[in-house]
């Protein structure tokens, strides 16, 4: 899994650390700005159903659909592949004593959560992300 490029979104989405402290609840700056992660089985889209796109709680780019959602019965909610490549960025994550590959945001950098190589086809991956760092816009 190589870092994807930022190619069409245009401007990156800046702000202040007191402008996203503004705009998110603490439990959303916490996993977005400082790359936190919310304990398993509590987020609030872990467990749903709903069709619709996953949009990124900071920047509000579209960045995953429930097309590609899946239950891995691991507690976050999990997606085989985003909307776009061009949405997502990742980065080595040497924390905690393990290593393993972050997702990022590409338009505003938040951080999402993790992939990792275990999951179903076609892509064989899991994006494993934190219920905190998404909103669900459902289909009407």
């Amino acid at each position: 899994m190589s870092n994807q490029s930022k190619d069409s979104l245009g401007e990156k989405t800046v702000k202040s650390d007191s402008e996203w402290r503004a705009q998110l609840t603490s439990e959303q700056y916490e996993v977005t700005r400082n790359h936190g992660t919310e304990p398993a089985f509590s987020g609030t889209y872990w467990n749903t159903k709903t069709s619709g796109t996953y949009e990124c709680i900071c920047c509000t780019e579209d960045l995953f659909s429930s097309d590609e959602k899946y239950d891995s019965s691991t507690g976050w909610p999990s997606f085989w592949t985003p909307i776009s490549h061009n949405l997502i960025t990742t980065r080595v994550d040497n924390s905690y004593g393990m290593m393993r590959t972050e997702v990022l945001c590409a338009q505003c950098d938040a951080h999402l959560g993790h992939v990792f190589e275990d999951g179903p086809p076609p892509s064989g991956l899991r994006y494993c992300l934190n219920s905190a760092s998404l909103r669900l816009k459902a289909k009407p």
